[in-house]
C-alpha cells in the first residue's frame, strides 16, 4: 500500500462532495499536470490511502481520508469537448491523462492544517513543505500515521 496526498479546491470538489456521491465514490479526473499524471497512471493503486487536502483557502488543511478503489484509467473529461478539461491533444488511442476512483473514508477528528504540518519537524521532508504545487503528492507511511495521529485517528 502507498500513500497520497490529494489536493482540491474546495469550491470545486470537497471531501463533503466526495461523502455526498453514490457510494461515496467518485473519478479524480481533471489532473493537468505530467508528473501528477504520471503518478495516477503507473503508481496509484486500488487500496492506496489518499490524505484530503483542501486547498487555495484561507487556512489549508487535511480534512479527510479516502482509498483509491480503480487504478489509473483514461480521463474521459480530456475527450468531451465540452467539459472544462478538454484537451484536443488527447484521443480515445492516445490518452494524454488519466483519473483514479477515489472512496471516502472518514474525516479527521481534527483538521491538519498546513501551518500544523509546517510547524512538525517530522514533516519538514513532505513535498507539501516544499512547496510543492502538485495536486496529487507521495506521502511516506511515517507522515502518513503523524498526520492521523495529529488529525486523532487510527486510519486503521
Amino acid at each position: 500500500m502507498s500513500y497520497w496526498l490529494f489536493k482540491t479546491e474546495p469550491g470545486c470538489f470537497s471531501f463533503d462532495d466526495l461523502k455526498n456521491r453514490p457510494d461515496m465514490t467518485e473519478p479524480w479526473d481533471g489532473v493537468r499536470n505530467f508528473q501528477a499524471r504520471n503518478f495516477l497512471r503507473d503508481t496509484v493503486k486500488v487500496g492506496d490511502r489518499v490524505l484530503f487536502y483542501h486547498s487555495n483557502i484561507p487556512e489549508p488543511a487535511v480534512v479527510g481520508l479516502a482509498e483509491i478503489v480503480r487504478a489509473g484509467y483514461p480521463d474521459a473529461t480530456a475527450l468531451n469537448p465540452n467539459a472544462e478539461h478538454f484537451d484536443p491533444k488527447s484521443s480515445k488511442d492516445n490518452p494524454i491523462w488519466y483519473m483514479v476512483d477515489l472512496r471516502y473514508l472518514e474525516p479527521l477528528q481534527r483538521i491538519v492544517t498546513l501551518e500544523g504540518i509546517k510547524q512538525n519537524p517530522l514533516l519538514a521532508e513532505m513535498p507539501l513543505i516544499k512547496r510543492s504545487r502538485l495536486s496529487i503528492q507521495p506521502v511516506t507511511e511515517n507522515e502518513w500515521f503523524i498526520i492521523l495521529a495529529m488529525g486523532g485517528v487510527s486510519g486503521q
